[in-house]
């Protein structure tokens, strides 16, 4: 949860590409946005939400993302339905499913991964490094091994009893499987937030929401990080990619760009906030984006890989 703003060489680009990059008409359609289905438009799904975050998509195509400040996972399925999963999620904020089907969340109450199972059993993952709590796992990606990467900034929590952190640096980590301390694979970002890897297990693009900037890393077979590329001067609440190798954004709305990081669109959404976005349905050509109170959908031409 963040509320940064574009950053300066993003709003010049805007205002050279006309002001609408792309995206919506001012009827509402995307036809300025190849990637879209032809007639789509933005669907309000719901806005009795506090807070949306962390999209996840099982492999039915059944979507999964948590209202954080009122502690609960939210399913909506294939069929259109909206329900409640769980409560009492540890105040789950990014979600992913790992191979096996278990949903794996970044539970901040105490700064945990935790593994949800359908029944709801839960399994503590991890719970601090080197004795030590975390700032607050944020987002995450996991790799088809299980392993499982992840984000840690500092944001202060109103169910916290601490006002400080335990670890000044704001960092990656990756929890190989099976293991239960994580590793630090990036600590010279000021406040990496989101975060998503491609599905070859090649790349992985983690954004500084602080700094503006995304950046591009390559994957070591033992799930470190080297040869840090800059991807875009824009930062990223959660983030997606399709199987074009498109890259999406999220803040003020939804900017994408392709793997080049040249920019395709932008998608505006009537909320103060967009945190994050994924691909469902049963064709996982469904555009799901959770923005402040509300949840959206977007019929595309492409489809999700995660």
């Amino acid at each position: 949860m963040n509320y940064n703003r574009f950053s300066i060489p993003f709003l010049l680009l805007f205002l050279l590409c006309g002001g609408f990059l792309f995206g919506q008409n001012d009827n509402g359609s995307f036809e300025k946005l190849p990637l879209a289905a032809k007639g789509a438009t933005l669907n309000l799904i719901s806005d009795q939400f506090s807070f949306s975050e962390g999209p996840a998509v099982d492999k039915q195509g059944d979507i999964f993302f948590t209202d954080q400040p009122n502690d609960r996972i939210w399913e909506y399925s294939t069929a259109g339905r909206l329900s409640v999963f769980m409560d009492k999620t540890g105040h789950s904020n990014g979600l992913y499913f790992n191979p096996q089907g278990d949903l794996i969340a970044c539970a901040d109450e105490k700064d945990e991964l935790w593994s949800i199972s359908r029944e709801k059993n839960i399994k503590v993952l991890m719970t601090g490094f080197q004795g030590r709590r975390l700032n607050g796992p944020n987002d995450l990606w996991i790799n088809e091994n299980g392993g499982i990467y992840f984000t840690d900034p500092y944001y202060q929590r109103s169910y916290w009893v601490r006002k400080k952190p335990d670890i000044k640096a704001q960092r990656v980590y990756f929890l190989p499987k099976g293991k239960h301390d994580p590793i630090v694979v990036e600590d010279a970002l000021l406040k990496p937030n989101g975060i998503v890897g491609t599905p070859n297990g090649k790349y992985l693009y983690v954004a500084d929401i602080e700094a503006g900037k995304t950046f591009r890393y390559k994957i070591h077979k033992d799930g470190t990080l080297y040869d840090r590329q800059l991807f875009v001067t824009q930062g990223s609440d959660g983030m997606t990619l399709d199987n074009q190798g498109n890259v999406y954004l999220c803040g003020n709305g939804v900017t994408i760009y392709n793997k080049k990081g040249k920019l395709v669109g932008h998608i505006s959404i009537p909320q103060n906030w967009t945190g994050n976005i994924c691909f469902g349905g049963k064709k996982r050509n469904l555009l799901f984006i959770t923005a402040s109170k509300a949840v959206y959908t977007l019929k595309m031409n492409v489809k999700g890989v995660e």
